[in-house]
């Protein structure tokens, strides 16, 4: 019954455990200069990939700033902050422009023998209408106006259907990605800082980052240093922020 129950049931930590893990997760801005080992960063990407995204394509990618010249370049365009000192750095980037390829690759990487019938309708004809909005937006307009005439009569899925929709869409996908990467870096014992404040023309032009990729955060990640956490925690109170029905 054991062996049963290992393989069929998926492990969950407690909620105590959980609790601590988030907890002590702080945005830390001082590091230490010990690097970050490459098996630990692989296995939190590989945990970062798991989050939930809509319709399972994807939409973020990463690149890993170790290498001590890129990282010296990227502390000016971070305004000069502390957090970018940190020997490693990730930037964490939503691709609304990646769903073609997404699409076929669901097909491509289906974990099973046959792809049922539904799932390669869906990607090769639902999603692919659904997610593309044509030459410089015509084809977003056009479903705006169609979302609001067949919505008359029954309830729709009525986004995204702009360029602004895609976006916003790939965002909140990627950083739910990213909440997973600063919480899996945490497990491993080492700190992290997500990082917004940056020029991000130059951010673009000395990681080469492709046109149509959106930068959300630079994540900084490393042991934590002397004094790397600033203030006490502060929240608001749950009340000013929760309505129950």
């Amino acid at each position: 019954m054991t062996s049963f129950l290992n393989e069929q049931t998926p492990a969950m930590a407690s909620p105590a455990e959980l609790r601590a893990l988030i907890e002590s997760r702080r945005a830390v801005r001082r590091f230490t200069p010990e690097p970050v080992p490459d098996a630990v960063i692989r296995d939190c990407l590989e945990l970062a990939v798991l989050a939930p995204n809509s319709c399972n394509l994807q939409p973020w990618s990463f690149q890993v700033i170790r290498d001590p010249a890129l990282l010296a370049q990227l502390h000016p365009v971070c305004m000069s902050q502390n957090a970018a000192r940190a020997p490693l750095i990730i930037a964490v980037l939503a691709r609304p422009d990646t769903w073609r390829q997404a699409c076929r690759n669901v097909i491509d990487y289906w974990p099973e023998a046959e792809v049922p019938a539904r799932i390669r309708s869906f990607y090769s004809k639902t999603a692919p209408f659904q997610y593309n909005q044509g030459p410089l937006g015509l084809l977003g307009l056009f479903k705006r106006q169609l979302v609001r005439l067949m919505g008359v009569r029954k309830p729709l899925m009525r986004k995204p259907n702009s360029k602004a929709d895609m976006r916003l869409w790939a965002v909140k996908s990627t950083a739910l990605a990213a909440e997973n990467l600063m919480l899996a870096f945490q497990s491993h014992g080492y700190a992290t800082c997500p990082m917004e404040g940056f020029d991000e023309p130059r951010l673009r032009r000395v990681l080469e980052i492709p046109r149509q990729a959106i930068p959300i955060m630079l994540l900084a990640v490393g042991r934590q240093g002397e004094k790397g956490v600033y203030n006490p925690r502060l929240r608001f109170p749950l009340e000013q922020q929760v309505i129950w029905r």
